[in-house]
């Protein structure tokens, strides 16, 4: 599985989460609600990770990208390439469950 792949499918898995933790949250009360966007964050890195086995990436070791042969000096693990490839995904949904489980 490649970088961008990866990326969709954590996506896709993450809104899955997001949704889960909106119907959580209508039960709730309203700072109970607040600690969904640690667990959100939890499901995030899980699922990294969960991912990685399933696709057989080694998350510690080297990522060897299209130019690895013009940045000797720049060494990125998997995990790291990752975290900067997915980040967005991850601050947006954040910032949606935020708003959805604050105007509960």
């Amino acid at each position: 599985m490649n970088i961008e792949e990866f990326r969709a499918e954590l996506e896709t898995r993450l809104l899955i989460e997001k949704q889960y933790l909106i119907q959580e949250a209508s039960s709730m009360e309203s700072q109970e609600r607040l600690e969904l966007l640690g667990k959100f964050n939890e499901k995030y890195r899980t699922l990294i990770q969960r991912l990685a086995n399933e696709s057989g990436i080694d998350l510690n070791a080297m990522y060897e990208g299209e130019s690895s042969s013009d940045s000797s000096d720049t060494h990125l693990s998997y995990e790291q390439v990752i975290l900067g490839k997915t980040m967005s995904i991850y601050d947006r949904l954040s910032d949606e469950l935020y708003e959805e489980i604050t105007n509960i």
